[in-house]
């Protein structure tokens, strides 16, 4: 007798099959049977007529790095149908670190996941890290990615130069032991200090290491603006020098510059698919992006880490070489693009909750004061920690792209903000609802695949992924007629509804829409043989 049977769902495996009634036996936190002729029974029963059964949804770009600690029963995500979520993104977390690093990297990217007062930060190694997720537990599963800035960081501190031989070969070594301790691959953030300083070759360099221990690379690359498409090529040509399979993170083309040029990406990427280059990407089902405010300034403005660049935003030469770059050039950290005020709106302020949901324009207007300085004054009486939103999509460009084969779905979700973008609430029903039910960008059963099977292909997770005879019951239950996002820009806190239940390992996490407390969860790390387990 199964501990479980849900009985009469539509199964969609996550391969992108068309979609059958069938009963799901589950037992010992695995599926044991996927039937459509007997009638299996279990010590509980749970009726899903109407229902679709999944696979539970990964995550692929996730920034819970600090969230699943502070709240392991991480509703936002759970509620949503992920399962597993993929961290240590952008080339910049929390492992591996030494005291100074760690230090600069909370400050670095506080605006990004907060820097929770009197907090236990009881771990320096990847392998410490993902120990301190698994006690006392989570909701869902994770997967790390070793985060180059913060490898750099440790290597060669702040510094905008190329690395000696010394430096280079402690890069080696520190993205090796990531790896053997568990991680799935790296990441960079390549608008974003101290990775951005890499050049190509350090990247292929890491890179080969990355591809000899099984792991892939996920770059956010050099330009999502009027740089963009190069950024990609750049980003193609280190995978293909390197041997790494290469995973691009937001795959977005965004500002004016871009609209409407996604079958470009979409060429270039094919073109070195069909060469043999192993290529994935994610995005989310969003136009506008979020940020930290600090991401905007050129890159040399952030060199030697946060307190020299509050150094530079308090000088007044320094600022205003800042706000021609800014301004005039359209520096490295705008994408190339001159930046404009009404599109970067302020999603977390710790100094000052009035400024949250009015854009940098609106704040100097009624400030009587020029846009630069209340961007300046900002950074400053923040230190560093403000967050934005910064509306630049193009939804041409965001359904392009969603229907590629090698797509798959990220939240890119920020939890700490004081107004988070939505997308960290919404993006899979979002995906299921508007895109697939709604407008037809993708059949269900195909968006599925994106959300399941092709993540977790990419991620080589044994086992999980798939709703298949032997698999981890990592299983959601949705309602394809009601299934929706419900979080909005004015209310990003807010449950998807008909999404009633969440399995994590065979356990109910979300039941009739409701969190059960139960937190199954735990760190999926690679092993010797280059799976995911």
């Amino acid at each position: 007798m199964a501990d479980l049977v849900i009985r009469g769902a539509t199964v969609m495996d996550g391969t992108g099959a068309p979609g059958r009634v069938a009963d799901v036996a589950v037992t010992d936190g695995r599926i044991e049977d996927v039937t459509g002729t007997s009638t299996p029974t279990g010590r509980r029963v749970l009726d899903a007529t109407g229902l679709v059964l999944t696979p539970g949804f990964i995550d692929m770009h996730a920034h819970s790095d600090l969230a699943l600690l502070v709240e392991p029963d991480h509703l936002a995500k759970v509620s949503q149908g992920v399962t597993c979520e993929v961290l240590g993104q952008d080339g910049l977390s929390y492992a591996p670190v030494d005291d100074t690093t760690l230090d600069a990297t909370r400050q670095a990217i506080a605006g990004w996941n907060g820097n929770p007062a009197g907090f236990d930060w009881n771990w320096r190694s990847v392998a410490e890290y993902l120990d301190r997720l698994d006690d006392p537990g989570i909701a869902v599963n994770a997967c790390y990615l070793v985060p180059q800035g913060s490898v750099r960081m440790l290597a060669m501190g702040w510094d905008d130069r190329p690395p000696i031989q010394a430096e280079m070969d402690r890069q080696r070594e520190l993205v090796a032991t990531g790896m053997r301790e568990g991680a799935v691959g790296m990441s960079s953030g390549l608008t974003y200090v101290p990775g951005m300083y890499a050049a190509d070759d350090e990247l292929t360099e890491l890179c080969r290491v990355v591809a000899s221990l099984g792991g892939f690379y996920a770059p956010h690359h050099r330009s999502y603006g009027a740089g963009a498409l190069q950024a990609y090529a750049d980003m193609v040509e280190v995978s293909r020098r390197s041997g790494c399979p290469l995973h691009l993170a937001h795959a977005t083309m965004n500002f004016g510059v871009n609209k409407g040029r996604a079958p470009e990406l979409l060429d270039l990427l094919d073109e070195a698919i069909a060469e043999g280059c192993d290529i994935s990407l994610d995005t989310y089902p969003y136009l506008p992006g979020a940020t930290t405010l600090a991401a905007l300034l050129p890159s040399w403005a952030s060199e030697g880490g946060p307190k020299a660049t509050l150094r530079r935003l308090a000088d007044p030469s320094d600022r205003e070489r800042i706000r021609y770059a800014m301004e005039v050039e359209g520096s490295d950290g705008c994408h190339g693009v001159p930046v404009e005020w009404a599109t970067v709106e302020i999603a977390g302020s710790p100094a000052d909750a009035s400024a949250v949901g009015r854009t940098v324009a609106e704040l100097a207007e009624s400030a009587g004061r020029a846009p630069f300085d209340v961007y300046c004054e900002r950074l400053l009486a923040d230190d560093l920690g403000t967050t934005i939103l910064q509306h630049v999509g193009d939804e041409d460009n965001v359904r392009a792209i969603m229907r590629h084969p090698a797509h798959t779905g990220g939240s890119d979700g920020l939890l700490a903000p004081a107004k988070p973008h939505p997308r960290a609430w919404g993006t899979f029903p979002r995906y299921l609802g508007h895109y697939s039910r709604d407008l037809g960008v993708l059949s269900l059963e195909e968006c599925v695949a994106h959300l399941t099977g092709r993540p977790a292909r990419r991620l080589r997770l044994a086992g999980r992924g798939l709703v298949r005879s032997g698999y981890r019951a990592d299983l959601v239950l949705f309602d394809p007629a009601t299934v929706r996002d419900t979080a909005t820009f004015d209310d990003p806190r807010r449950q998807a509804q008909g999404i009633p239940h969440v399995l994590v390992g065979g356990v109910p996490v979300i039941e009739d829409g409701r969190h059960t407390g139960a937190l199954p969860g735990r760190t999926l790390r690679r092993r010797p043989d280059g799976t995911t387990y």
